[in-house]
């Protein structure tokens, strides 16, 4: 199978942002072809959904971090029945939280360094007691959980010293969005890493601190239901304020009414 090139893959506009039409599998490829031939340029992947999308429409700083990443990898059900009412097929079972386990059988066999970065100390130690289980000598070169606040410059520069000086393939950044997309976005010419991605809670899912709903569940398309009856606190607002907008404004964009830059 012939991995697919950035150029060549087919992106639409939802309220401005540029969205790749890829699921986890092409995501993959174009990740380890990243690392296998571009080593020396820093890539970095966004693999979010609405939450991303509806924070940029209201923060044009945030859309051009989201523009200028290599690679925008769609997330949640929402943004895929967009892709879909556009007249692309996407599969929204194979997009999300699972893209750091399905390259992870690549990085197994290939031999890829991993770095996790971001999320609590806790959290940090199961999820490499995790990846070690699945992937048995699997090359975790680093992991690190920074303080829940602005760092010093001091304290931001060692910590792309640590990075760069582990010699990851991969850098997994776990620090909630909008954060880790702007943190990739505001260190990608200082990382010397090939490919830098954003996974959002994917460390609590894989860590298994935070469960995820059940396959049952996510068949019915209401795993956004089980997350606000896990953690209320940081998801009723994505909820029951920020998706019923975003439909509402992407409906307008569908239906001609309205445009945004």
């Amino acid at each position: 199978m012939l991995t697919p090139k950035i150029k060549e893959l087919p992106s639409i506009r939802i309220l401005g942002t540029r969205v790749h039409i890829v699921e986890n599998p092409g995501v993959v490829q174009i990740m380890d072809r990243w690392v296998r031939t571009e080593p020396d340029e820093c890539h970095y992947v966004v693999n979010t959904g609405m939450h991303g999308i509806i924070t940029a429409h209201r923060d044009p700083s945030f859309k051009t971090v989201l523009n200028s990443a290599d690679l925008f990898a769609p997330d949640g059900i929402l943004v895929s029945l967009i892709v879909r009412l556009k007249g692309f097929s996407i599969n929204r079972a194979r997009t999300g939280p699972a893209l750091m386990w399905d390259f992870g059988k690549i990085a197994h066999q290939s031999g890829y360094k991993y770095f996790i970065y971001g999320d609590t100390d806790d959290t940090l130690q199961a999820l490499a007691v995790k990846l070690h289980e699945d992937f048995p000598g699997i090359r975790l070169v680093g992991q690190y959980s920074p303080p829940f606040r602005d760092l010093t410059q001091q304290e931001d520069d060692d910590t792309v010293r640590m990075i760069n000086e582990a010699q990851p393939d991969v850098l997994w950044v776990g620090l909630g969005a909008p954060k880790q997309e702007r943190w990739m976005y505001e260190h990608r010419e200082r990382l010397k890493v090939p490919v830098v991605v954003g996974v959002g809670a994917a460390f609590k899912y894989h860590s298994e601190n935070v469960s995820r709903a059940p396959r049952w569940v996510r068949n019915l398309t209401l795993e956004w239901l089980w997350r606000l009856v896990q953690e209320p606190r940081p998801v009723w607002r994505r909820v029951l304020l920020d998706a019923p907008q975003f439909l509402f404004l992407a409906v307008l964009e569908l239906l001609g009414i309205r445009k945004y830059d």
